[in-house]
């Protein structure tokens, strides 16, 4: 059974999500423009302009992915806390 979020972390991820949305349309646009703008520019066959609609899908899809995978995962309750992380941070030891 899930833990319920809260409104800011869930304020973050539609943040992140409209992010790699936004920039993965930008990438599919550059890519797409790019191959289909050497397609007309030269005179190619048509298979390029559909060469550059699938380059362009494969690019935002990867940018969307990437940008994801990327947002910290919260962590369950059953993992441990990472070592060295200091509880009052800013404070040192008195030997450092």
């Amino acid at each position: 059974m899930g833990t319920t979020r809260s409104d800011a972390e869930r304020d973050a991820i539609t943040v992140e999500i409209g992010f790699a949305v936004v920039t993965g349309m930008l990438a599919a646009g550059l890519v797409f423009g790019v191959v289909a703008g050497a397609a007309w520019y030269f005179g190619l066959p048509e298979v390029f302009i559909r060469v550059g609609a699938v380059a362009g899908a494969l690019a935002f899809v990867a940018r969307a992915v990437q940008v994801l995978w990327r947002f910290p995962r919260r962590r369950s309750s059953r993992e441990p806390d990472m070592p060295g992380q200091p509880s009052q941070p800013g404070l040192t030891s008195p030997d450092s």
